[in-house]
């Protein structure tokens, strides 16, 4: 009897953080019924060997498949009249998708995130394939944010706790390049603590999920 080992992959991710690419993503929204609401625009900060790199930011504003509510008017300054226009969702997925593709996703409180895209990719005939990382457990790992706390930590507010600029909040674009620049201040932090790996933080993010649930 012939016995054949199927010769395992390597973890693309087993490897030190900095080596890795990465795609963080802030996504403005008509609200946040995750089951109802759309993205209305988008934003993304790409990082290569642990630094941003500008000329790779992406931002679109995205014609929205549900009316904006008050209070995202009120917050994300985008009202229904300039949104007329935009993009199309589908348009907003072909772009997400290729900004994703062989890089891990980082977002602050990365599950609303990964909820919207994940119904605009299936809306589309996609899959959200991508592994991902979030900077708000990792601000709980870290000893930044309490872990008993239901809500969110602040990204403006964490990112004064960092000595780190905050860029136009509220606006997509500005929100992922603040979010790029936690990020790589929580990596640098964590890595003091054995969190070396991009693995490793993506696994710190699958099980802070797990206990939040």
């Amino acid at each position: 009897m012939t016995v054949r080992w199927r010769r395992q992959k390597p973890d693309p991710y087993d490897k030190p953080w900095r080596t890795v690419d990465y795609a963080v993503v802030d996504l403005e929204t008509t609200g946040l019924d995750l089951r109802h609401d759309t993205i209305a625009s988008y934003g993304v900060s790409v990082i290569r060997q642990g630094r941003m790199i500008v000329a790779e930011n992406a931002y679109s504003l995205v014609r929205p498949e549900s009316t904006m509510s008050a209070d995202s008017v009120t917050i994300h300054a985008l009202r229904p009249c300039d949104l007329t226009d935009a993009p199309p969702l589908s348009a907003a997925v072909a772009a997400l998708d290729r900004a994703l593709t062989d890089r891990v996703l980082v977002a602050h409180a990365a599950w609303v995130e990964q909820a919207f895209l994940g119904r605009a990719f299936r809306a589309n005939r996609k899959t959200l394939r991508c592994a991902v990382i979030d900077t708000a457990a990792m601000a709980r790992a870290a000893g930044l944010a309490e872990a008993q706390l239901r809500a969110e930590p602040n990204l403006e507010e964490l990112a004064g706790e960092l000595r780190l600029p905050v860029v136009s909040p509220h606006h997509a674009l500005g929100d992922a390049i603040t979010a790029a620049e936690v990020f790589l201040a929580l990596a640098t932090r964590l890595s003091r603590r054995g969190y070396h790996t991009a693995r490793d933080l993506i696994d710190l993010t699958t099980a802070d999920r797990a206990l939040r649930r």
